[in-house]
């Protein structure tokens, strides 16, 4: 995990997010005191759960992108889920422990990147012995007939190759200094490829079943021995093949696994978006899922459990937890008061004001209008906005989300494709030009739409 001061942390989400830095010192406090946690003695250690975080405010804001940002920034696993996907327990519906099972899933692809990474190079040597072998006729690939041969035939490795001859060792370096010289890359040689093993079918989509379907069918998967085909390619394409075998024979799975699961417990980021829908309805009973019953059911996981997944069993203890939601119609006091304990940190987000839609459009380092012109200026089409375009832009965002359901940020991407819808479409005719976007090219585009009476025609 990087270790970064608080105030590096804003810092660096100060280069993506305009504003709130409420939220931003809140995230960062939180990150850094997983740091400090590291560095106690185990005995009080093991005591500190992390302090989840409640975000309040409407949409397009930032929330998402601050917890994003951050997973980003510390190379931590992270997962967004939206709270109405879960149903309540004894209803069809995806099951809460498939939250951690998919952080898990994607910590483990994290690791393998990096341990991928690690060991390319010798990968590569591995590939690069084994493709001039080839060449030369040392080493043939031979299809596999039974699984017991299945080994062997993935990795190429037919017997005891250790004996060659000074004619065969002979035909090899000549080879190689030919291949060293990039004069090989387009001899065809016979290398053997893993074909997809196919999906079962009648597996997947019982109702209430998705899970154990999907167990079932990685189960398969693996039972069932590799279809190996052979194929004819060029040095260039069998040599990326061959270090890819390669790299799946040196990576230690259970390594991979156990760095996985610890790097989920120790710095996992789960964002539960909408939490605000599953609020309310308390004592209500009948036939629908209750929205109390989806709190109790994910209460259990952020209070910290053990989730047991393909991998190996993943405690929830330590994971931090950051829910995020509108609140226009409920409150988070009408949250259960178990699930409100456990979110201690609240913060409010603001509404995006005309200074900060300016800020948004050039400011950041993704910013819409930087976006914009790097797009068309692959096609040799150059855009010049001026001061007063951007201020325009801002204070049409602005109005058009007071007057109707506000929706923050992502208000400027509709209203930008609106007045560069036309230039776009037309690029290639201008391509060497520079056109200025001012604020009469904007009024110009914007007026006809903006004197609609049915503005959500038009405009998100």
């Amino acid at each position: 995990m990087v270790d970064l001061t608080p105030q590096q942390i804003v810092a660096e989400l100060d280069r993506y997010i305009v504003g709130q830095q409420r939220a931003k010192k809140a995230v960062a406090v939180a990150l850094r005191n997983r740091q400090r946690r590291r560095n106690l003695p185990p005995e009080l250690r093991d005591e500190i759960r992390p302090k989840n975080i409640l975000m309040i405010g409407p949409t397009g804001v930032g929330k998402t992108e601050i917890a994003r940002r951050l997973a980003r920034l510390v190379q931590a696993p992270f997962l967004k889920v939206e709270a109405t996907k879960f149903t309540e327990v004894g209803y069809v519906g995806r099951d809460v422990e498939a939250i951690i099972k998919d952080l898990t899933e994607i910590a483990v692809g994290m690791v393998k990147e990096e341990v991928t990474a690690a060991l390319r190079e010798k990968a590569a040597v591995n590939a690069e012995h084994r493709l001039l072998r080839l060449l030369a006729g040392v080493e043939r690939p031979k299809k596999a007939t039974n699984p017991f041969d299945l080994f062997a035939a993935f990795t190429g490795e037919k017997g005891d190759q250790t004996s060659i001859d000074p004619l065969e060792q002979s035909k090899i370096q000549e080879l190689k200094e030919k291949y060293d010289r990039g004069e090989l890359e387009n001899e065809l040689v016979q290398i053997e490829v893993a074909e997809s093993t196919p999906v079962v079918p009648g597996i997947m989509g019982v109702s209430g079943l998705d899970e154990i379907g999907q167990g079932l069918q990685e189960f398969l998967t693996t039972m069932m021995p590799k279809k190996m085909s052979l194929r004819r390619l060029t040095v260039k394409e069998a040599r990326e093949i061959l270090t890819q075998q390669e790299i799946e024979k040196l990576i230690d799975w259970e390594e991979v696994y156990r760095q996985a699961i610890t790097k989920v417990e120790e710095s996992g980021i789960v964002f539960i978006d909408e939490i605000d829908k599953i609020a309310g309805d308390h004592g209500k009973t009948g036939p629908d899922v209750s929205r109390e019953g989806v709190q109790r059911d994910i209460l259990p996981i952020v209070e910290g459990t053990t989730v047991w997944t393909k991998y190996g069993p993943v405690k929830t203890d330590y994971i931090l937890f950051i829910a995020a939601g509108a609140f226009h119609v409920s409150k988070p006091s009408e949250l259960i008061p178990e699930f409100q304990g456990r979110f201690p940190i609240r913060v409010e987000l603001e509404s995006l004001t005309v200074e900060d839609f300016k800020r948004i459009l050039v400011e950041p380092e993704n910013a819409l209008i930087r976006q914009e012109k790097a797009l068309l200026e692959t096609e040799g089409l150059f855009l010049e906005f001026t001061p007063e375009a951007i201020e325009t832009l801002a204070e049409i965002a602005y109005q058009l989300n007071k007057e109707n359901e506000n929706i923050g940020a992502r208000r400027l991407y509709t209203i930008l494709e609106q007045v560069l819808e036309e230039i776009s479409f037309r690029a290639h005719e201008y391509k060497g030009k520079t056109i200025e976007i001012d604020a009469g090219f904007i009024r110009e585009r914007l007026d006809p739409i903006l004197q609609k009476t049915d503005l959500s025609r038009y405009i998100l």
